[in-house]
Protein backbone atom coordinates (compact mmCIF):
# COMPACT_ATOMS: atom_id res chain seq x y z
CA UNK A 1 0.00 0.00 0.00
CA UNK A 2 1.15 3.50 -0.83
CA UNK A 3 1.55 5.68 2.17
CA UNK A 4 0.30 9.22 1.71
CA UNK A 5 2.32 12.06 3.18
CA UNK A 6 0.71 13.62 6.25
CA UNK A 7 -0.75 17.12 5.83
CA UNK A 8 1.61 19.66 7.38
CA UNK A 9 -0.25 22.13 9.60
CA UNK A 10 0.64 25.08 11.77
CA UNK A 11 -1.22 26.97 14.52
CA UNK A 12 -2.64 30.33 13.45
CA UNK A 13 -1.35 33.33 15.39
CA UNK A 14 -4.88 34.77 15.65
CA UNK A 15 -7.41 31.98 15.99
CA UNK A 16 -4.87 29.49 17.46
CA UNK A 17 -6.24 26.71 15.26
CA UNK A 18 -4.19 24.29 13.22
CA UNK A 19 -4.19 25.32 9.55
CA UNK A 20 -2.44 23.97 6.43
CA UNK A 21 0.79 25.71 5.53
CA UNK A 22 -0.72 26.83 2.25
CA UNK A 23 -2.92 29.30 4.16
CA UNK A 24 0.06 31.21 5.57
CA UNK A 25 2.27 33.73 3.87
CA UNK A 26 5.83 32.70 3.01
CA UNK A 27 8.67 34.48 4.71
CA UNK A 28 10.95 36.61 2.60
CA UNK A 29 14.58 37.59 2.89
CA UNK A 30 17.40 35.64 4.47
CA UNK A 31 15.08 33.63 6.71
CA UNK A 32 13.04 32.35 3.78
CA UNK A 33 13.04 28.64 3.15
CA UNK A 34 10.84 26.06 1.46
CA UNK A 35 8.72 25.47 4.55
CA UNK A 36 8.91 28.79 6.29
CA UNK A 37 5.51 30.33 6.92
CA UNK A 38 4.36 33.02 9.35
CA UNK A 39 1.53 35.08 10.72
CA UNK A 40 -2.21 34.49 10.59
CA UNK A 41 -4.07 32.20 8.25
CA UNK A 42 -5.86 33.49 5.15
CA UNK A 43 -9.27 33.38 6.88
CA UNK A 44 -8.08 35.56 9.76
CA UNK A 45 -6.38 37.96 7.37
CA UNK A 46 -9.59 38.44 5.41
CA UNK A 47 -11.49 38.98 8.66
CA UNK A 48 -8.89 41.53 9.81
CA UNK A 49 -9.20 43.44 6.56
CA UNK A 50 -12.97 43.48 6.99
CA UNK A 51 -12.42 44.74 10.55
CA UNK A 52 -13.98 41.66 12.10
CA UNK A 53 -12.74 39.43 14.84
CA UNK A 54 -11.33 36.13 13.60
CA UNK A 55 -14.01 33.45 13.19
CA UNK A 56 -13.76 30.50 15.55
CA UNK A 57 -14.91 27.87 13.05
CA UNK A 58 -14.06 27.91 9.37
CA UNK A 59 -13.82 25.28 6.70
CA UNK A 60 -10.95 25.29 4.24
CA UNK A 61 -12.01 26.64 0.85
CA UNK A 62 -15.36 27.97 2.10
CA UNK A 63 -16.07 31.65 1.48
CA UNK A 64 -16.60 33.36 4.79
CA UNK A 65 -19.41 35.92 4.56
CA UNK A 66 -19.56 38.29 7.47
CA UNK A 67 -22.13 40.81 8.50
CA UNK A 68 -19.87 43.70 7.54
CA UNK A 69 -19.33 42.28 4.04
CA UNK A 70 -23.07 41.95 3.59
CA UNK A 71 -23.74 45.44 4.84
CA UNK A 72 -20.76 47.02 3.11
CA UNK A 73 -22.21 49.79 0.93
CA UNK A 74 -20.78 53.08 -0.27
CA UNK A 75 -21.44 55.83 2.22
CA UNK A 76 -23.68 58.53 0.88
CA UNK A 77 -24.59 61.76 2.57
CA UNK A 78 -28.29 62.50 2.96
CA UNK A 79 -29.67 64.72 0.22
CA UNK A 80 -29.98 68.31 1.36
CA UNK A 81 -32.62 70.17 -0.66
CA UNK A 82 -31.62 73.64 -1.78
CA UNK A 83 -34.05 76.05 -0.22
CA UNK A 84 -34.18 79.33 -2.16
CA UNK A 85 -33.66 82.41 -0.08
CA UNK A 86 -36.96 84.34 0.12
CA UNK A 87 -36.95 87.78 -1.47
CA UNK A 88 -37.55 89.33 1.93
CA UNK A 89 -35.41 92.34 2.90
CA UNK A 90 -35.32 91.02 6.46
CA UNK A 91 -33.04 88.21 5.23
CA UNK A 92 -30.26 90.66 4.39
CA UNK A 93 -27.28 90.95 6.73
CA UNK A 94 -24.46 93.45 6.58
CA UNK A 95 -20.93 92.33 5.81
CA UNK A 96 -18.05 93.02 8.18
CA UNK A 97 -17.60 96.35 6.43
CA UNK A 98 -21.21 97.26 7.23
CA UNK A 99 -22.41 97.22 3.61
CA UNK A 100 -24.31 95.06 1.14
CA UNK A 101 -22.89 93.79 -2.14
CA UNK A 102 -24.88 94.65 -5.26
CA UNK A 103 -24.05 93.06 -8.59
CA UNK A 104 -25.40 93.47 -12.09
CA UNK A 105 -24.54 93.70 -15.79
CA UNK A 106 -23.80 96.60 -18.08
CA UNK A 107 -25.50 97.12 -21.42
CA UNK A 108 -22.62 95.21 -23.04
CA UNK A 109 -23.01 92.27 -20.67
CA UNK A 110 -20.04 92.94 -18.42
CA UNK A 111 -20.49 92.10 -14.78
CA UNK A 112 -19.99 94.71 -12.09
CA UNK A 113 -20.03 94.79 -8.29
CA UNK A 114 -20.73 97.63 -5.94
CA UNK A 115 -21.01 98.15 -2.20
CA UNK A 116 -24.19 99.90 -1.07
CA UNK A 117 -25.92 100.69 2.19
CA UNK A 118 -28.44 98.30 3.68
CA UNK A 119 -31.25 100.87 3.41
CA UNK A 120 -30.70 101.24 -0.33
CA UNK A 121 -30.67 97.46 -0.80
CA UNK A 122 -33.97 97.16 1.07
CA UNK A 123 -35.51 99.90 -1.08
CA UNK A 124 -34.40 98.27 -4.34
CA UNK A 125 -35.89 94.96 -3.30
CA UNK A 126 -39.19 96.47 -2.17
CA UNK A 127 -39.50 98.47 -5.39
CA UNK A 128 -38.84 95.38 -7.57
CA UNK A 129 -35.49 96.51 -8.94
CA UNK A 130 -33.36 93.76 -7.39
CA UNK A 131 -33.54 90.29 -5.89
CA UNK A 132 -31.64 88.63 -3.06
CA UNK A 133 -28.79 86.30 -4.03
CA UNK A 134 -27.60 85.54 -0.51
CA UNK A 135 -27.77 87.31 2.83
CA UNK A 136 -24.94 89.68 1.84
CA UNK A 137 -25.65 90.17 -1.89
CA UNK A 138 -28.43 91.44 -4.14
CA UNK A 139 -28.65 91.47 -7.94
CA UNK A 140 -30.03 94.22 -10.16
CA UNK A 141 -32.67 92.89 -12.54
CA UNK A 142 -32.11 95.33 -15.39
CA UNK A 143 -29.30 97.04 -17.20
CA UNK A 144 -29.88 100.65 -18.28
CA UNK A 145 -31.18 99.79 -21.75
CA UNK A 146 -33.25 96.88 -20.48
CA UNK A 147 -34.85 99.05 -17.81
CA UNK A 148 -35.78 101.80 -20.29
CA UNK A 149 -37.27 99.27 -22.69
CA UNK A 150 -39.19 97.60 -19.88
CA UNK A 151 -40.80 100.85 -18.63
CA UNK A 152 -41.80 102.04 -22.12
CA UNK A 153 -43.29 98.67 -23.06
CA UNK A 154 -45.05 98.35 -19.71
CA UNK A 155 -46.77 101.74 -20.14
CA UNK A 156 -47.38 101.19 -23.88
CA UNK A 157 -45.44 104.38 -24.70
CA UNK A 158 -48.23 106.47 -23.14
CA UNK A 159 -47.27 109.46 -21.01
CA UNK A 160 -48.30 108.99 -17.41
CA UNK A 161 -49.09 112.71 -16.98
CA UNK A 162 -50.89 113.80 -20.16
CA UNK A 163 -51.77 110.56 -21.95
CA UNK A 164 -49.89 111.44 -25.13
CA UNK A 165 -47.13 109.45 -26.81
CA UNK A 166 -44.06 109.19 -24.60
CA UNK A 167 -40.56 107.99 -25.24
CA UNK A 168 -38.74 109.09 -22.08
CA UNK A 169 -38.65 107.91 -18.47
CA UNK A 170 -39.37 110.12 -15.48
CA UNK A 171 -39.08 109.56 -11.73
CA UNK A 172 -42.28 110.20 -9.79
CA UNK A 173 -40.13 110.94 -6.73
CA UNK A 174 -37.14 112.84 -8.15
CA UNK A 175 -33.69 111.44 -7.58
CA UNK A 176 -32.68 114.78 -6.06
CA UNK A 177 -35.22 114.14 -3.29
CA UNK A 178 -34.34 110.52 -2.60
CA UNK A 179 -36.05 108.66 -5.43
CA UNK A 180 -34.47 105.67 -7.13
CA UNK A 181 -34.54 104.19 -10.61
CA UNK A 182 -36.95 101.35 -9.90
CA UNK A 183 -40.05 100.01 -11.67
CA UNK A 184 -42.34 101.39 -8.96
CA UNK A 185 -40.85 104.88 -9.08
CA UNK A 186 -40.43 105.32 -12.84
CA UNK A 187 -43.10 105.94 -15.48
CA UNK A 188 -43.25 106.68 -19.16
CA UNK A 189 -43.42 110.40 -19.97
CA UNK A 190 -43.39 112.60 -23.03
CA UNK A 191 -40.55 115.04 -23.51
CA UNK A 192 -42.71 118.09 -22.63
CA UNK A 193 -43.96 116.66 -19.33
CA UNK A 194 -40.51 115.41 -18.45
CA UNK A 195 -39.02 118.87 -18.94
CA UNK A 196 -41.88 120.62 -17.13
CA UNK A 197 -41.81 118.35 -14.10
CA UNK A 198 -38.05 118.62 -13.61
CA UNK A 199 -37.35 117.94 -9.89
CA UNK A 200 -40.87 118.61 -8.61
CA UNK A 201 -42.81 116.08 -6.56
CA UNK A 202 -45.63 114.30 -8.33
CA UNK A 203 -48.41 115.95 -6.32
CA UNK A 204 -46.86 119.40 -6.64
CA UNK A 205 -46.48 119.01 -10.38
CA UNK A 206 -50.05 117.77 -10.82
CA UNK A 207 -51.43 120.67 -8.76
CA UNK A 208 -49.35 123.30 -10.53
CA UNK A 209 -50.15 121.95 -13.98
CA UNK A 210 -53.73 120.98 -13.15
CA UNK A 211 -55.49 122.77 -16.01
CA UNK A 212 -52.99 121.27 -18.45
CA UNK A 213 -54.19 117.75 -17.62
CA UNK A 214 -57.94 118.39 -17.68
CA UNK A 215 -59.84 116.82 -20.54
Amino acid sequence: MDETEPLVTKPCASCKQMRPLSEFLRRTGRRASAGSRRGACSTCRKARIAKLEPPTIAVQGEKVKTEIEKARKPRTMPHMPTIPLPNDPAALKKTRQGTIWMRGKTDKGRRWYQEIELELAVTLIKEQAAVIVNRHTIRRLFSNKEFRRYILERDNHICYFCGEFGDTIDHMLPRAKGGHTTPLNCVCACNACNQSKADQDLHAFMNNEGPFFKE
